[in-house]
């Protein structure tokens, strides 16, 4: 399966392995990740596809928000990735 805009990846290579990310956009071999904590929307994280590994495909509302071109707010990112990590979603963190 390939990783597509909007979809939840683990990072597996680098200082931020086991970090959880959307991902906002590809570019080629390149993916734009972004957590809306470490890595905010503003400035997203350009990582090789190799170098991630697929965790869910795009569902949701911050995913169909993504997949639509919408402008996504970095603590929307949080809450959807702690929603899905079992975190309480409605504790963003700092």
């Amino acid at each position: 399966m390939d990783i597509a805009k909007s979809d939840i990846v683990k990072a597996v290579a680098g200082r931020d392995a086991g970090s959880l990310f959307f991902v906002l956009a590809t570019e080629g071999d390149f993916l734009l990740l972004a957590d809306g904590k470490k890595r905010r929307v503003e400035n997203p994280k350009r990582k090789r596809r190799k170098h991630v590994t697929l965790v869910e495909s795009g569902s949701g509302i911050t995913a169909e928000r993504i997949r639509g071109g919408e402008k996504v707010t970095n603590s929307e990112l949080r809450k959807a990735i702690a929603a899905y990590s079992g975190g309480n979603p409605d504790q963003e963190g700092s």
